[in-house]
């Protein structure tokens, strides 16, 4: 048995749907759990109505109907005509969300989140699953949150491993194509749903992996594989062959963007291999990540995160910045959702560059105010280098302001102000 995850560039229009069943076809594999994603941008549009709902209630119904559309005219590509079932399946949930979105009395803003959000995966999978029997691919579409158990830390939920195990176990047959959702979970008490993260599709698929022991687990991409570079930023790139699980886990860790930092951790601990490949080219080996050479070929990877917040701080009185100091910072970090992407500190100084992804800098900088004189700077970019060069180093921060380097025998960082 495998594990496939389409994302949603593999799934944004009707013919990328039309190409995932050519994919399925062309690879022939008959026993697979098919994980997807929301449809190209639609977790984009659904947060946009989350943040509609909130800010200007009376819009909501306008940012509703975008994601509204952008489905329907999916489906009428697809599907010969508007009497089949599928149309009146896609109706109902859009049914379901208005009626949420028109009772729901709760002001907790992640808990709303992730009961809008979801019906992008929800929508996704019912699609593509009619249209996998359409054409003559036999299939059963589960709702995930039926198999991965969480706790209620919305957003970005935590999975009940022994639960999920169960339920997986329980629900999804090792015989057969089971299509379902990435990202969604539910959580243990009231069953409501939750999400994994953003990028949480790849989790997802690895959650699947691990629980049936799956041969490996395949992510289907716009790319040829993992590449040392996001082409979107660097002009030359290479295609990495074979990456090992830790070369791989450090890569996410500094923000690759191809692998999703979690998924790679229960893939390891099975030894379950995980390929990459371009769903424009399904017979093209892709990239393999498992045991084996570190990497291949060994060359410079480069990272880059944009819109980070570098926070430098030193004591009121000029003391040393020391552990209850830095421990402080970290509570403070901690509570107001912080991701840290680079800490650096000395004798009276204390810098870290953190990810603002639940928008409360503002909450964390009038705290630590109270403690600590502060200085930031907004929308800074972090590059890291693995394996760098010298030369690479150097032509990199060429005409850029760097405000902050950090380097060891195998990384470089280097945050930058545009």
């Amino acid at each position: 048995m495998k594990v496939f995850k389409f994302g949603g560039a593999s799934t944004k229009d009707a013919q990328c749907i039309k190409n995932v069943v050519s994919v399925i076809k062309q690879t022939g594999e008959k026993d697979l759990v098919v994980v997807v994603s929301a449809m190209g941008k639609m977790t984009n549009a659904l947060e946009t109505v989350v943040n509609t709902y909130f800010s200007n209630r009376v819009n909501t119904k306008d940012a509703l109907r975008v994601v509204y559309n952008y489905h329907f005219d999916i489906l009428k590509d697809l599907f010969e005509t508007t009497s089949h079932i599928v149309f009146e399946e896609v109706g109902n949930l859009f049914t379901q969300l208005r009626q949420f979105l028109e009772t729901n009395k709760s002001k907790n803003h992640p808990f709303v989140y992730d009961q809008v959000v979801s019906y992008g995966e929800i929508i996704s999978s019912v699609i593509i699953s009619h249209y996998f029997t359409e054409n003559g691919i036999a299939n059963t579409c589960l709702d995930v949150r039926h198999c991965i158990i969480t706790d209620d830390n919305y957003r970005d939920a935590n999975i009940d491993w022994e639960k999920t195990q169960s339920k997986i176990s329980e629900k999804v047959s090792k015989q057969g194509i089971t299509v379902t959702q990435g990202f969604l979970g539910a959580e243990i008490e009231n069953n409501f749903t939750t999400t994994l993260g953003r990028e949480g599709s790849d989790y997802s698929a690895a959650v699947f992996a691990y629980c049936l022991n799956t041969e490996c687990v395949t992510i289907w991409k716009d790319v040829p594989g993992v590449l040392n570079a996001d082409p979107r930023y660097f002009e030359q790139t290479q295609l990495l062959n074979q990456i090992s699980y830790r070369e791989a886990i450090e890569l996410a860790f500094y923000g690759a963007s191809v692998i999703h930092p979690k998924t790679l951790q229960p893939l390891q601990r099975k030894e379950i291999p995980l390929y990459v490949k371009s769903f424009y080219n399904p017979t093209a080996p892709g990239t393999c990540v498992g045991k084996g050479e570190r990497l291949d070929p060994k060359v410079s990877c480069f990272i880059l995160k944009k819109n980070l917040v570098l926070i430098s701080l030193s004591s009121l009185d000029f003391s040393f910045m020391v552990e209850d100091n830095i421990g402080d910072v970290f509570k403070l970090l901690h509570k107001c959702q912080m991701k840290v992407e680079l800490i650096q500190n000395s004798a009276i100084s204390f810098s870290v560059c953190v990810s603002d992804k639940f928008n409360n800098l503002e909450s964390l900088l009038t705290k630590l105010r109270e403690k600590f004189s502060v200085k930031w700077n907004e929308n800074v970019t972090l590059y890291t280098i693995r394996h760098f060069k010298p030369a690479e180093l150097k032509a990199l921060a060429e005409n850029k302001n760097v405000l902050l380097k950090q380097q060891s025998k195998e990384t470089v960082q280097l945050v930058i102000k545009e």
